[in-house]
Formats: structure tokens, sequence, C-alpha cells
């Protein structure tokens, strides 16, 4: 995304040697997640308690809306409606997850790099237009974004694009004339400026638009596998692979812009991992990329400041603050984006002040925190599936495992561990500020999408059945249900 070449350094070997070597060095750094029928059984107790706290939130939030239809969602706990129905991307992602589960956890283990990067990114977009295509083109892709809630209802007024932002503030409240729509209020001006910019280039209307969604969107597992490789997990990541190509929350990705943003931050992250672990060509120039992502990040979606969360896990892995001296080029490139938009007239932490008055003048006045507070996490169970839930009961003995190894040598079960708890840290953060109260099945993707990594710490042997359960549930929503935001 910033033209920095993903490459080892000079003299360092080739790809493929580096990889073999590096891996072969994490596979003895701790021993291989316990196989055994206690292990296997206390993951499925796991898995089983992610299920039933989803179920559990299903009845009771039914209960409530047919009570005083506080929670204002037709299928508790997710915002959805529950319509059953197929569509001209059933077959192929029925073929894309068999393909997926018959072949991804071999083909992850034997091909370089390189390749695996790019076969991962390209075999998400496939599951991810598969996936938004059970709805068919219009309803699934094309008309996703142009409903009045949307961004595209807002592109029109931008033919000013300066003037607009000085003024973006003032149409964030209902009550002013002119009030933005909710998308576009809900957000900081990067999320529609986007839009704007793609039908600028000839690109407008909403095919373009979910296009541009999912393609970048699918890049996330991309990244999350450069992110794990760079801070020395490469053995890991590659079992993760499968895992987050399959990520149920694809059904979210296409086409909604929570999966663009996921992409954007989870590229932030990737380079950030790259800067500090000196791992390409020029750290300088990946540090400077990814402070201009982390500026970007922020202008896309006021939760993801929660990102700085991964982000110090990310240093702290890599044993370094390296990219972020005072006038590093990180923090450069992060200050670039934020002056633009602060010299464009558009003041962040007074939009945010705005956002906060606007979001209880809505329907999140009226529902309930104490149901949200719970409930939210059975939604962030469904994107990141049933393998994560397993996976992340794991992240305990993870560290533990890590901490017995000898000093100073990487356990890359480590870094995905704290990788992944990092994510949590974030989503609890979130959900306790009271600002994230229904729809986090979608708004949560720039870190739900990051949770199905923790499924490579599973017995490896049992990976094949945990990727068929992340397939079907991913299969079982985009059927049954007729998702909206």
């Amino acid at each position: 995304m910033t033209g920095v070449t993903l490459l080892p350094r000079p003299g360092a070997g080739s790809e493929l040697a580096e990889t073999s070597a590096t891996e072969a060095t994490e596979a003895t750094a701790t021993p291989a997640a316990p196989a055994g029928r206690s292990g296997r059984r206390l993951d499925l107790m796991a898995a089983g308690a992610g299920a039933l706290l989803f179920a559990v939130a299903a009845v009771a939030g039914t209960l409530i809306e047919h009570y005083d239809g506080t929670l204002h969602v037709n299928w508790p706990p997710l915002l959805a409606q529950w319509m059953p129905h197929v569509g001209p991307g059933t077959l192929p992602a029925l073929l894309t997850a068999v393909a997926v589960i018959a072949y991804g956890p071999p083909l992850a283990a034997r091909l370089s790099w390189r390749r695996l990067t790019w076969v991962s990114w390209a075999a998400a977009l496939a599951w991810t237009w598969s996936l938004a295509l059970v709805d068919g083109w219009q309803r699934g892709v094309a008309g996703r974004l142009t409903t009045r809630h949307e961004y595209l209802s807002g592109v029109d007024r931008f033919d000013d694009i300066p003037a607009t932002l000085r003024g973006f503030t003032r149409h964030i409240l209902i009550g002013p004339p002119d009030n933005w729509p909710t998308h576009i209020a809900g957000h900081p001006p990067g999320a529609v400026l986007t839009f704007v910019g793609l039908d600028r280039i000839g690109l407008g209307g909403g095919a373009w638009a979910g296009a541009f969604c999912v393609i970048t969107g699918a890049s996330t597992a991309a990244a999350v596998l450069v992110t794990l490789r760079a801070l020395g997990a490469g053995s890991t990541a590659r079992a993760a692979a499968p895992f987050l190509v399959l990520a149920p929350g694809a059904v979210w990705v296409g086409a909604s812009a929570d999966g663009y943003f996921a992409a954007v931050a989870a590229w932030a992250l990737a380079l950030l991992a790259l800067a500090a672990t000196r791992t390409v060509r020029a750290p300088w120039a990946a540090a400077l990329g990814s402070g201009l992502l982390f500026g970007v990040t922020i202008h896309l979606s006021y939760g993801l400041t929660l990102m700085v969360v991964p982000a110090v896990a990310v240093l702290v892995l890599a044993r370094t603050a390296r990219p972020l001296p005072v006038v590093g080029p990180a923090v450069v490139g992060f200050a670039v984006v934020a002056v633009a938009f602060l010299l464009a007239g558009f003041r962040w932490w007074e939009a945010y002040g705005l956002l906060v008055e606007r979001y209880y003048q809505g329907v999140a006045r009226e529902r309930p925190y104490g149901y949200w507070l719970w409930a939210n996490g059975a939604g962030a169970v469904i994107a990141a599936g049933l393998a994560a839930v397993a996976g992340i009961r794991r992240l305990p003995a993870a560290v533990r495992g890590a901490r017995g190894a000898d000093r100073g040598v990487r356990s890359p079960d480590r870094t995905v561990a704290l990788l992944v708890a990092a994510g949590l840290l974030a989503l609890l953060v979130a959900d306790l500020s009271g600002m994230s109260k229904a729809e986090t099945e979608r708004i949560w993707l720039p870190f739900t999408l990051w949770l199905p990594a923790a499924a490579a710490l599973l017995p490896a042997r049992d990976h094949r059945g945990w990727l068929a359960a992340q397939a079907g549930l991913a299969l079982l929503v985009n059927h049954l249900l007729l998702t909206v935001w």
C-alpha cells in the first residue's frame, strides 16, 4: 500500500532459505500445542461456551425486543433479519470453503512466503466475494453503500471539498438543516472522502464502492500474516493462514466500509512491525508509511484510536521503539495526515464531542447498556468464529510456555497470543465505553479479523475440523439471515 518492498535485507539469502531458517528456529522456541484429550475437550468446551453465549443473547434479545423494542435490531444480537435464501454466490462459497479446508493447511506449510501472502489474499477475496453474492449483486454488493444512511448518499455534497470540510462539524447533530446521514455523521470525513475520491476518478456508484471495500478488506488476511512473520512468528502464521482466509467476519467485509477500515489499520500495523524489526530494505519508509496509514485510520473511524493497543503490542514484541523517536518517520507520517485535516478545517476532537451527542440523539439513547455490554461479545464470537474462541482459550498457555523457553528466543505462539490479547483488550475498552451498542459484528472488524489467528494454537490434526466450523458458521449466517447495516 505504500510501495515498500517486502523483501529481506541484503545479505539475508533467498526468501525460501530465510523462511526455512527462521521457522526452524521458531519451531524449537516453544513446544507444540498439547493435543491430549483433555486439551481438545477444553477447546470444544470453549467453543461451546461461545455458541451458548450467542444463543442466550439471541433468546434474551428477542424477548427484550418483543417486550419494549429498545434494542432496535430485528434479529438480536445481530443487525439482521431472518431470511433463508440462496444466491449466485452459494456454490462458489461452498467450493471455496471445501478447497481451503482440504488444501489450505498443506499449501500454507509449503508455499514460499511471498506466494503464501498473495494466495491468502486471493483466497480471502474469493471467500468474501462469494459470501457477498449469496445476497445477489444488487443487494449484496452494488446497493450496500447507497442507502440513505450510507456514505454515497452524501458524496454529491463535496463539490467544494475544502468548504465542506470546514463546515463538516456543523452538520453532525440531528436538528440543524442538512445534517449528515448516519454513517457520515458517525465517522471522521476521511471515510466519506474515500468514496468522493473514487467518484472523482470515474469510479462512482455503489458497484465500485462495494468492490473497493471487498478488495481492500480481503487484504487484511495478508496484512496479519506479514505482521506475524515480521515479529518472528512465520511458522505460526502459516498455520493461521487458512483460518484468516475463512474468517466468518467476511460476511460483513463484503461489502461494508468497515472492511476497508480494517485493511488500512492492519497494514499500518504490518508496516510498523516491518519497520520495528528492520525486515525490509528501507525501514524508514515502512515507518513513514505506517505513520501515514495510522493517520488515515483515525480519520476513518473515531473508535480506531484504540489501534494504539495492538500498536504497542507490536513494539513490545519487536523489543524496540525504533520507529517512534520524537521526530521519527512514523510520527512524521502521522502528523502529515493530522495536520492536513486540521489545516482543511476539520478538528477531530471537536467532531468527536459532537458525535457523542449525536449518538445519543438516535436509537443508542434507548438501547440498554446492560444487555449490549455482554451481547456485543456474542456478535464478536460470530465474526471471529468458534475456532478463534477455542484458540483464545489457549492464550495463557502460549504465554506461559514462552516464559519457559530460552531467554532471547522469540516464541511464535507468544507473538500470536499477545497480538490477539491486544485486540481483545481494545474490544473490551470499546465495549465498556458504551459507544458500541449493537452492530459490533461489523464495527469491530478491524479487531475481530485478527482473532482467527489464535486458531493456529490448536493441535494441527484438528485444524481441518475447526476450519469446517469456521466456514459452516459463515455459510449459515449468510444463508439464513439478511445482514444489513
